[in-house]
This record gives C-alpha cells, structure tokens and sequence, in this order.
C-alpha cells in the first residue's frame, strides 16, 4: 500500500490516499478547500487512474471534512465516521464562520459508522480501527500491520500531540489513548499525523510531552 499526502487549507491539514497495487484508493480526511485544492485531488487521481473506494475521516474537526462534500459529490462514496463524532461534524458550519472561512462545504452525514476493533478492506487497503479519544469524542486511527503504518488523525504529532481545549477534549483521555493503544504498537510504526511531519511510535515513546 503506497500513502500519499496532500497539506491543504488555512490550518495545514494532512489529506491522505491510501493506494493498493491495482489503483484502488481511499481518501482520509480530505482538508481541501479552495478549489485548486480540490482540483489537485482531481487531477492526481484522474492522471493516476485511480477508483475511489471511500471516504474515512478520523473525526470529524472542520481543518479534517473540509473536502468531504467534495468527495462525496465528485466519486460518490461511502462516508466513514464514528458515531461518538458526528456532534463534532455537525459543528462544522458554526466553526468555519467563527473562523471567517465562507467557503466552507457543509460535509454530509456519515453513511457508515465505524467501530473499535474493526477492519477496513477496499481491495487491497486495509485498515485496523483504532478508538482513540481525547482531541476529539469519536477520533479513530487507521493501523495497517501488513504496512507498518498508521494514520492517526490528530491524537500524535511529532514531539507534541492533539490540542484538548476544543468542545469534547480532555486531556487525560488523550494521554490514556496515547499510552494505552498508540504506544502498544510495533515502535517502527510509521506515524502519518494530521498536521506537520511524520514521526514513529519508538520515537514518540522516547521524549513525546504527553509522557511529562
């Protein structure tokens, strides 16, 4: 599986396709607002001869489903969310007028609701389902053994981790997902955050402030 990033919108969210050997995608957390963002997408999967298999958000933060409309009209596929995050997506249109974006697309409803524990197959994508709350209610992580990687929304960054100061954060339930899935994995797992570079798990487990 190849992963490939795109850093979109004001806020420099990380948009993410996940790319099996005959040209199946999945599109995580698609950031993209202005519409060159939006054509980029389109044109990397068109050039690329890409089929579009879903849409999976890790929650459902306005910087995370600015694309999501766009996705959802362009390739019309199945939306993925956990449910404890629909509040968050809900918010979004009162988020992007606080934050002055008025071009923002109001995402549609999830069409499926994904659950701990549970594998993702799109051809040959897949993806173990990571319930790690604390920066968001519902935040999920993707985790491909096979691929020694993980996408893991905004629960770890490089030398930092999510922000809990937003409506359902809370500190100690970032540090408990943090240290008690995130950090259980292999420590050469690859780390694809929502913002910023890519990290490890060993590299977190070393000096990473949540451990303060």
């Amino acid at each position: 599986m190849k992963i490939v990033k795109f850093t979109f919108n004001p806020i420099q969210e990380n948009t993410y396709l996940a790319i099996d050997d005959d040209k199946n995608v999945v599109i995580i957390d698609p950031g993209c607002y202005f519409e060159e963002e939006r054509q980029l997408l389109r044109d990397y999967i068109s050039k690329n001869e890409l089929t579009v298999k879903a849409l999976l958000n890790t929650h459902g933060h306005l910087d995370h489903i600015m694309g999501n409309a766009f996705i959802k009209r362009e390739y019309d596929v199945d939306l993925y969310l956990h449910e404890k995050d629909v509040i968050t997506l809900q918010m979004g249109e009162r988020s992007a007028q606080m934050y002055g974006l008025g071009q923002f697309q109001a995402s549609p409803m999830p069409d499926v609701f994904i659950k701990e524990g549970e594998t993702l197959t799109f051809g040959g994508i897949s993806f173990e389902v990571l319930f790690c709350p604390g920066h968001a209610p519902g935040h999920v992580v993707f985790y491909s053994p096979k691929d020694e990687l993980v996408i893991n929304g905004d629960v770890l960054f490089k030398g930092s981790y999510g922000r809990v100061d937003l409506p359902g954060g809370d500190l100690q339930t970032l540090k408990d997902s943090i240290t008690k899935k995130m950090f259980t994995l292999p420590d050469n797992t690859l780390v694809y955050t929502g913002h910023g570079p890519e990290t490890t798990i060993g590299e977190e487990k070393k000096s990473n402030p949540i451990l303060w």
